[in-house]
């Protein structure tokens, strides 16, 4: 249990656990269309098409939880996230981060917070455990090389090199004699060696033995060794998977197939090549990760070569075996739908609201408390800034609502703020699209005198709001400095209004933090080109200005001294700000109409 709560902590575990979970249905589907592929060229494929058909299907299952990885973005942490609509000298609301991805995006914060580090947990067990099978299979394999292992005889050294020549292998290529092996075997990729029981060279007729030579020099020729390993890695890292497993036998199948091709093109007989492998047909198991000429069905292979091929019959399977993986990979998105809804609050009031102060959206346990204009429930409800929000069309018309929600008293705020989405759609008809647009930003860099940013300090802030100190909850008013000033919690930063202008506060912050913080200011998106990596404690006084749309000016004649937030990330903290464009993603209004009734 405690590497579970360990794991839980872990921002990339979500990540992880949906991208192994979104796999089983994409497996499924891959392999649902590699079986219908192999069915259609079952007349006319031949071997080399089947294995190369068999390798892209691997290689999309490799490539498919990858390209999920890379579209499901890490969230931010909750305390990290805050929508600057909210009151600035309230106290701090997180608002969820919004994930842009074609994906199910809510299947990321709606499945059940123990299940997904669960996930994660067997997974790394049984991934562990297969690494560690083919670590032990690849020493051993390497050991053939040298134990019970000598030269094979001269002669039979040039009539490896003459083979090699006729199968165009130009590496070189040693003849080992083993007394560990009861086949021939080819091992390694870089400094190849073909094994040999001790005895077959003189126990075999000499063309039988060549034919089983060529077998071996086939394997080389094609690399199979090193698609070997590369297929064994996809299998320790995706075990869990039966259309793994599935297709990678179909591999290691058709590549015997294909190197008794060539053995049968050198010799010219299949008849001396049949009766070659057939007195390896009683010979013992041979370690998995060496490539011997017994492997796979030899009773198939040998019925092939003599003409009496059963991949027909074996074919007959592929339309039952294309349904049923079908059939998985539409039960697993189903499942995966299900356990991605996106969760509803259990009552909700949305009615127009005609208060003129300042707007706010509240997640409180068991409830949402708002009264905002449409764009600002939707920057709450997306967990986006200001400006990441288009609506070129006119569809945000002006107008604040009053929204009263109850949820479960369990509910987390990110999921307060999935509700809120849910509701936008449901009341608002709100449908919108996710965009990447060339706009204006902040690249973040050091200043020319270099960072000036104050380390972290113990005490400067609280790990969890249980930490921070009591307020005032009625009765006699503490007179000031009677209690200890309210901290903020550790990794977040907040703006609050002093009598001299905004201040940017926070202890132990990370500079993504700070970006975040500045991006929301500033109306704009800020990149961090700093290369910081450590923690810091910020407090960051300025002066509001047309730089900063978002905080209110002073009044008007006041001339109230201080720098404006340009001057004091220089001076204060030695960065800079430099004005270019780049790359952000919006969210387009494409609909949206006033609420229906409650």
């Amino acid at each position: 249990m405690i590497a579970i709560e360990i794991l839980a902590a872990r921002p990339w575990v979500a990540r992880l656990g949906l991208t192994l979970i979104h796999f089983v249905w994409q497996g499924a589907l891959i392999a649902a269309i590699y079986a219908a592929a192999r069915k259609w060229g079952a007349g006319t494929a031949g071997p080399n098409d089947r294995y190369l058909l068999a390798c892209t299907a691997l290689a999309a299952m490799a490539a498919a939880p990858a390209v999920t990885w890379m579209l499901l973005r890490e969230p931010a942490p909750e305390s990290a996230a805050i929508t600057f609509a909210a009151p600035m000298s309230a106290a701090r609301t997180a608002a969820a981060r919004f994930i842009l991805l074609p994906l199910p995006a809510e299947g990321y914060r709606a499945a059940p917070g123990p299940f997904l580090p669960w996930v994660v947990a067997l997974w790394l067990t049984g991934a562990t455990v297969f690494w560690l099978r083919l670590l032990v299979g690849w020493m051993l394999a390497e050991r053939l090389r040298y134990r019970m292992a000598r030269p094979a005889p001269a002669v039979w050294q040039r009539t490896l090199d003459r083979l090699k020549s006729r199968i165009s292998v130009a590496r070189p290529v040693r003849l080992l004699v083993s007394g560990l092996l009861d086949a021939p075997a080819a091992i390694g990729w870089l400094r190849p060696i073909v094994l040999v029981p001790a005895g077959a060279l003189a126990g075999l007729p000499s063309a039988q033995m060549e034919a089983l030579l060529v077998h071996e020099l086939a394997h080389i020729r094609r690399h199979d060794w090193l698609v070997h390993i590369l297929q064994s890695a996809v299998e320790a890292v995706f075990f869990y998977h039966p259309a793994v497993w599935w297709i990678s036998g179909h591999m290691r199948a058709e590549r015997e197939l294909c190197c008794d091709d060539m053995a049968v093109s050198i010799t010219g007989d299949p008849v001396l090549y049949a009766r070659a492998l057939a007195e390896l047909d009683s010979a013992r198991f041979v370690q998995p990760a060496v490539m011997a000429a017994n492997g796979g069905s030899l009773a198939g292979r040998i019925a092939r070569l003599l003409g009496q091929s059963s991949a027909s019959r074996r074919a007959s399977n592929g339309p039952a075996s294309a349904a049923a993986l079908i059939l998985l990979a539409i039960g697993a998105w189903v499942a995966l739908a299900q356990s991605a809804v996106r969760p509803q609050f259990e009552v909700a009031s949305v009615k127009p609201s005609f208060n003129t102060s300042i707007q706010h959206v509240r997640p409180l346990p068991g409830r949402l408390d708002a009264d905002a204009s449409l764009q600002v429930l939707m920057q709450y409800a997306y967990g986006v800034q200001a400006f990441q929000v288009v609506d070129a069309a006119g569809w945000l018309q002006p107008g604040r609502y009053e929204i009263e929600a109850k949820a479960d008293g369990h509910a987390t705020r990110n999921q307060m703020f999935l509700m809120l989405r849910s509701l936008l759609e449901d009341r608002f008809q709100l449908k919108t699209h996710v965009e990447t647009r060339d706009l204006p930003v902040y690249a973040l860099v050091a200043a020319r005198g270099g960072l000036k940013l104050p380390p972290p300090k113990e005490g400067a802030c609280v790990n969890s709001p249980a930490d921070a100190p009591v307020e005032w909850a009625g009765g006699r008013m503490a007179v000031p400095g009677e209690l200890q000033p309210a901290k903020g919690l550790c990794g977040s930063a907040g703006v609050h209004l002093e009598r001299s202008g905004p201040r940017i506060e926070g202890g132990k912050i990370a500079m993504p933090e700070l970006v975040r913080m500045l991006s929301g200011v500033l109306d704009r998106s800020v990149i961090d080109k700093t290369g910081f990596t450590g923690l810091f404690d910020l407090q960051l006084d300025f002066v509001a200005d047309e730089t900063t749309p978002v905080l209110p000016p002073p009044p008007p004649g006041s001339d109230m001294p201080g720098p404006s937030i340009s001057q004091a990330l220089r001076d204060q903290l030695g960065l800079r700000l430099e004005s270019t464009k780049g790359p952000v993603e919006v969210i387009v209004v494409d609909h949206a109409e006033r609420p229906s009734g409650n």
